[in-house]
This record gives structure tokens, sequence and C-alpha cells, in this order.
């Protein structure tokens, strides 16, 4: 009865874990930004401009839509290296499909369908057989990425059916359709974390996976499916990215693992799982978009903007540090 009753308060006390309330992470990461926004202003005279700002939407939906799957898994206490694979993969079998003549719906659901399979995959290395989600999700990115060389037998893909590449479309004002795309991702995963059970568990299992076990949790449900949400995003931004460049390459998206860490980590998650969230991790990739951009626009050669990054990406951790020692105090 006693063990009942223990287990009961357990499973109450994992389902009403909430999202951490990092309003002052936001609001300092927004004076970060305003102050990015100034210094580019005097910079460089194209930095405000309504075209300049559609640029920065354009260039960072990609990296927007890697890094809100990788949210959920660095949440729930995991990592995935692999979307640095999947991405290019999806993009590749995403031309390759079109030029084959399937119809675009179709091609669209088999490359999600594709990344759904990398990502059980990673789910079950990871949960099933132990494998550690550094290791296990770099294995699969050598697999993916790999493949990706294979089937596009290491050259450039041109898209014949241009219409395949209809998400670069215009919305409206330049806006294209990619862009509502990552604002439609957004506002689903906000819901699914904030007001769900589902959301409530992905923290739950990141802060405490045993409690959460003994709760009645199904932690290897949960991480698998953040894992193969992971992955899902990973595939479509593949498909972004080929509607962008009208080609299938299995170069693109190299360097998505770092930078959707860097994001995710700068919006406030933690790498040690249970912290983290959707407004975060898009004013991390937001950031660092203006951040790339601006330079850019001042002539700044490229490896510099690579060096930005990771002391960004140290200094966002770094900073992650002290506020754990700072709460346990």
């Amino acid at each position: 009865m006693t063990n009942s009753v223990t287990e009961g308060k357990v499973h109450m006390a994992s389902l009403n874990y909430r999202w951490p309330k990092i309003d002052a992470q936001l609001l300092g990461l927004a004076a970060f930004y305003a102050g990015l926004v100034v210094i580019f202003s005097f910079s460089t005279p194209m930095f405000l401009s309504w075209s300049n700002g559609v640029n920065i939407l354009s260039n960072i939906t990609v990296l927007g839509i890697v890094a809100l799957g990788q949210m959920l898994v660095i949440v729930s206490g995991g990592f995935d290296l692999s979307v640095s694979g999947t991405a290019p993969l999806g993009a590749v079998a995403y031309v390759i499909l079109c030029n084959a003549g399937m119809p675009i719906p179709a091609a669209i659901l088999s490359v999600l369908a594709l990344g759904m399979l990398v990502g059980v995959i990673n789910g079950i290395l990871v949960n099933k057989i132990d494998i550690s989600p550094l290791i296990a999700t770099l294995g699969t990115l050598s697999v993916t990425g790999g493949l990706a060389l294979t089937i596009s037998r290491g050259v450039t893909i041109p898209m014949n059916d241009l219409a395949a590449g209809f998400l670069s479309e215009f919305a409206f004002s330049r806006v294209s359709w990619y862009v509502i795309v990552l604002l439609f991702i957004s506002a689903f995963a906000h819901v699914l974390m904030r007001y769900t059970v589902l959301g409530r568990m992905i923290y739950a299992v990141g802060g405490n996976a045993d409690a959460s076990r003994l709760a009645g949790i199904r932690v290897e449900g949960v991480s698998i499916a953040v894992y193969t949400a992971s992955a899902v995003l990973a595939a479509l931004a593949g498909i972004v990215v080929s509607s962008q460049l009208l080609v299938g390459s299995a170069n693109v998206g190299a360097d998505l693992a770092l930078s959707t860490v860097t994001a995710v980590v700068l919006g406030g998650a933690s790498l040690m799982g249970g912290v983290g969230t959707v407004g975060g991790t898009l004013m991390g990739v937001l950031i660092l978009g203006t951040i790339a951009n601006g330079m850019a626009l001042m002539m700044v050669p490229s490896f510099y903007q690579q060096m930005a990054n990771g002391g960004i990406l140290l200094l966002a951790v770094g900073l992650g540090k002290l506020r754990e020692k700072r709460a346990t105090k």
C-alpha cells in the first residue's frame, strides 16, 4: 500500500513537471539581440531594411526547423548529431524522387518516412541497445551522410521539375512558404511542450529518467518519439534546402549538428536535460542568423563566423553551468 502511494506521488510529480520559467533568460536574449541590431545598424546601412530582414528569416529557416527537433531531444536528456546527415539525405532523396516522376506529395511523404526510419533507429540504438546518444547518432550521421553521397554519386543533382521547389515561392511580400512552415512547426511545438501531457513527459524524462520510469512513464517510448521527431524535421529541412537551391546535394547541412546545439543551448536549454523552450530556441536561432548576416554584410571572412559560433556555444554552456550552480545553492 505504501509503495503504491509513493509511486502515485512520483507519478503526479512527473506529470506536473512544468516547462522551466526562463522569462528572464528570454529577456536577456532579447536585450543581447537588440544590442546586435544596434551594432550592425551602425556598421552597415544595408542591415536595417525589409529585404535584409526577409533574408535573415529565409536563411534561418533550415536551422530553425532542425533546431526545434534538436531541442526536443536535448530536453529529453539526449543528443542528435545525425541531423547533419539526415538533412542532406532528405535533400538528395527528394530531388531524385521528383526527377524520377513521383508526384510531389508522395515524394515529400517518402522523404519524411525516410527521416522517421532514421529517428526510430536512433531511438532503438540509444534506448534498446543502450549506446551513448553521442556515439549512436555519430554512427547514423556517418551512415546517412555516406548514403547521401552514394545515391547522388558525389555530384550535385539539378531539380528537373521546378514545381518541386514550390516551398520557395512567395507567400506574401517576398516571404517564402518555407518561412510559414517554420512558424507553423514552432507554434505546434510550443503547444506540445507547454500544454500537453506528452510535453510534460519529455521534461520529466529529461529531468529524471529513473523517477519518470517509477512513475509509470514509458521512458523508452518518449525517447524514441523525440528522436523520430528530430529526424523527420531534419528530413523536412532537406526538402526546404533542395527547394531553395533547386538542386540536391550531399554537401549541404554539414554544420547543422553544431549550429542547432549552439542555438538550443544559447536559448536556455541544459545539456543535462529537463530544461529548454521553443521560444528560447527560436531566439538562439535568430541570434545566430543575425550574426552571420551582419558579419557577411561587413565582409567578414567565413572562418571568423565559424569562430564566433564556437565562442557563442562555449559562452552559452558556461552561462548555463553558472545558472545551475546558482540554482543548487
